[in-house]
């Protein structure tokens, strides 16, 4: 496993972090709490360990995954590993005022079975409530030790810039795959510049690039409404799915696998965010780190990912 410095701070954190939203069962308050089939709790911590026995140290969750059974499920998990372990949690856009962040912070550090968060994200930006006042005591929680850094995450490049000018930002979680690329039209190369940490969400584009859906797998879950899922959108995607198998068949690999590792190959970039209750497509996954790819193969894949991206407009 390579660890990455997370922004200014003293941490570091795997290539490849474990994505908890599944283990919740989805998000609380998007469609339900429930939008795939929960395993039992208990081979859900044991993925967790197993995720950590890989070198996996970076684990993020959210108050809102599965209304906090998600977090409940990664503290059993780690409680007794904790210190080797950066933890990575969520407050939600309504409870982004003072005493709202100081609740929904002690009551996920109670689910966490823990007295600080490594990482504390704002999961997306509100219209409501002025970013000054939520960093004012995002701040004040930091310089406390509860939290060791700050991040955001859904935030274009203005609120990202906004939030920075009241404190340090550390991290960035946006959406980021070989087809779905807005954040370098100019989010990436300011986080670059300014040592913001990205953490890949969604890194395989919710299974896309595993390539299954392109030969006969239906989707029977809430991505079936999505567009990348589409019958037209999976014909023109076929030509990169197509240019992703020739490399991987090449090196043994898998799909997903040259997926994550070409993210490790663009600037600034620091961990994929992976989501998963199955062990053998985690193993799988997490074996990305050790792929080798070419220059002359991921500009291949950069160029045929943006003719696609094109195409599906």
């Amino acid at each position: 496993m390579e660890y990455v410095q997370l922004g200014k701070s003293d941490m570091k954190v795997s290539r490849i972090t474990f994505g908890a939203m599944e283990l919740g069962g989805g998000n609380a308050f998007a469609s339900g709490a429930h939008r795939w089939e929960l395993k039992p709790d208990e081979e859900n911590m044991k993925l967790l360990r197993t995720a950590f026995e890989q070198g996996v140290n970076s684990f993020d969750t959210a108050e809102i995954y599965g209304a906090g059974h998600s977090e409940w499920v990664v503290g059993k998990a780690l409680k007794d590993i904790r210190k080797d372990c950066i933890i990575a949690t969520k407050v939600s856009p309504h409870h982004l005022r003072p005493n709202d962040i100081r609740m929904a912070l002690s009551q996920s550090m109670f689910r966490l079975d823990t007295d600080y968060i490594d990482l504390y994200y704002i999961h997306a930006p509100s219209k409501d409530i002025p970013i000054a006042e939520t960093m004012d005591e995002l701040n004040k929680l930091k310089k406390e030790g509860i939290i060791r850094a700050i991040g955001v995450s859904n935030f274009s490049l203005e609120q990202l810039k906004e939030a920075m000018a009241y404190g340090q930002i550390d991290a960035i979680q946006p959406e980021y795959n070989l087809l779905q690329r807005k954040i370098e039209q100019d989010l990436m190369g300011f986080c670059r510049e300014n040592s913001v940490s990205i953490m890949s969400y969604n890194s395989i584009a919710k299974g896309i690039l595993t390539g299954v859906f392109h030969h006969g797998k239906q989707v029977n879950d809430f991505r079936k409404e999505r567009p990348l899922f589409q019958p037209e959108s999976l014909q023109i995607t076929r030509e990169l799915i197509d240019a992703m198998q020739v490399i991987a068949d090449a090196k043994g690999a898998a799909l997903a696998q040259i997926a994550i590792h070409w993210l490790f190959h663009q600037p600034g970039f620091t961990s994929a965010i992976i989501g998963t209750q199955n062990e053998k497509h985690f193993l799988d996954n997490v074996k990305a780190v050790e792929i080798q790819l070419s220059q002359d193969e991921v500009t291949q894949l950069d160029l045929i990912s943006k003719k696609v991206l094109e195409k599906l407009g």
